[in-house]
């Protein structure tokens, strides 16, 4: 992250105690940030977390969070998205104690640049109980997906199934459908932690089908590499992306994940899930036509999914990696769209997208009362806070896509 990128005039080479477990030089060694970004590896990854060194090269497997989003930090500062992960640091810390190497020279920098407000701000969410959730709300929220799948069943059941009801009660089963939480948690944990970044965020792993910001369109066009006509990608957009992302991508790479990684339990309460729908619905349609209507829901939620998501994400930056601290880096990739009692509910508390990237663990009945922090916070150090209507945010995701595209069409041709 941001410290990462630094470095000092200070060449000198680290001091301290002799050879750790994991190939580190001891706990007493100090080191350089030149030093610590040489260990950026797969083979060879190290870490800073509150300026203190540690060697993850063997702990990065073993990781709860996975061996993807914790290796993204090879060679950087890990404070901001240290705390921002767990919900007890100190509980962490314990397993960190054998992988400590060393500290930090004394005259090196530190990866805020000088931001040490966000570690106030954060604080006092702490504080203020604002990481601690609210079994009311969620019970609730549980209770509103329960009974929309009920009178979804309740419409069948009562006027049958013409076309007019079946679009209904598919409306209403696209707004409380769901996937894996172990594939979701890994694939989101690192979007939370690079936020378009490339290579690091699988949100802008877009396969080639599309070019991305203002960079890679660039890169392909120079390259002269046309998987796709980018040109027109804002159009075919329209039918490969919200259409397909949930019934074809996201369904495919959630079983083969299941499967790789031997994720029975996973694929056990897919399986309940795919066995209760056919259940209640097999007696309405028939196999076939059960199968027809759950392809129709996911394709409605589709829909939903990637307006919703990219909406706060695809318009604003999206680059290489720039080593930029925690607070810069999630607000050059998020915006928020306005708050209204429908934009909350629509897209499920996610238009506070700003405040959902900067404490990832609070739960999102929050994100109202610290939003105002937030922008007092960007205020007094000159960052960008942006908020949208939610028409402009969708008509913003069209027109980056046009932009990206015409930036490739000049450099594949005039490059």
């Amino acid at each position: 992250m941001g410290g990462g990128g630094q470095q000092t005039e200070s060449s000198e080479p680290a001091k301290g105690g002799g050879v750790g477990p994991d190939g580190g030089r001891g706990g007493s060694a100090v080191y350089t940030w030149e030093e610590v970004q040489k260990h950026c590896h797969r083979s060879d990854q190290w870490l800073v977390i509150d300026r203190k060194v540690y060697n993850i090269t063997q702990w990065a497997k073993r990781h709860p969070g996975g061996i993807r989003v914790i290796s993204h930090f090879a060679g950087e500062d890990a404070t901001d998205a240290f705390v921002a992960f767990h919900p007890d640091p100190n509980f962490v810390r314990k397993f960190l104690k054998p992988l400590l190497i060393g500290e930090l020279a004394p005259t090196e920098p530190s990866q805020d640049h000088g931001k040490n407000d966000f570690q106030a701000l954060r604080d006092r969410v702490e504080k203020e109980g604002l990481l601690r959730a609210r079994p009311l709300f969620f019970s609730l929220y549980l209770g509103h997906i329960v009974l929309l799948e009920a009178l979804a069943l309740g419409l069948l059941w009562v006027w049958g199934t013409s076309w007019s009801l079946t679009l209904l009660c598919s409306l209403m089963l696209a707004t409380s459908q769901g996937a894996s939480a172990n594939w979701w948690n890994h694939r989101h944990f690192q979007h939370h932690a690079k936020p378009n970044v490339f290579s690091k965020d699988p949100d802008v792993n877009s396969l080639h089908v599309f070019v991305l910001g203002d960079k890679q369109p660039v890169e392909y066009g120079i390259k002269k590499l046309k998987y796709m006509p980018y040109h027109h990608q804002h159009q075919y957009f329209f039918l490969i992306g919200p259409p397909l992302v949930i019934p074809v991508f996201f369904t495919i790479q959630i079983f083969q994940t299941m499967f790789s990684q031997r994720n029975w339990v996973d694929l056990a309460w897919a399986m309940t899930f795919y066995l209760r729908f056919f259940c209640c619905y097999y007696p309405f349609f028939g196999f076939f036509g059960s199968v027809a209507l759950i392809s129709f829901v996911r394709f409605l939620e589709s829909h939903w999914f990637v307006w919703v998501t990219q909406m706060n994400h695809l318009p604003m930056e999206i680059d290489h990696e720039r080593h930029q601290d925690w607070l810069t880096m999630q607000l050059s990739a998020t915006c928020n769209i306005e708050q209204s009692t429908f934009n909350d509910w629509f897209s499920g508390h996610l238009n506070f997208q700003i405040e959902h990237h900067l404490f990832p663990t609070m739960p999102r009945h929050n994100y109202h009362m610290v939003a105002p922090l937030v922008r007092a916070l960007c205020e007094k150090h000159g960052l960008p806070y942006q908020v949208k209507t939610l028409q402009k945010a969708i008509i913003d995701v069209v027109g980056s896509l046009k932009k990206s595209g015409d930036l490739w069409l000049d450099a594949y041709l005039h490059k």
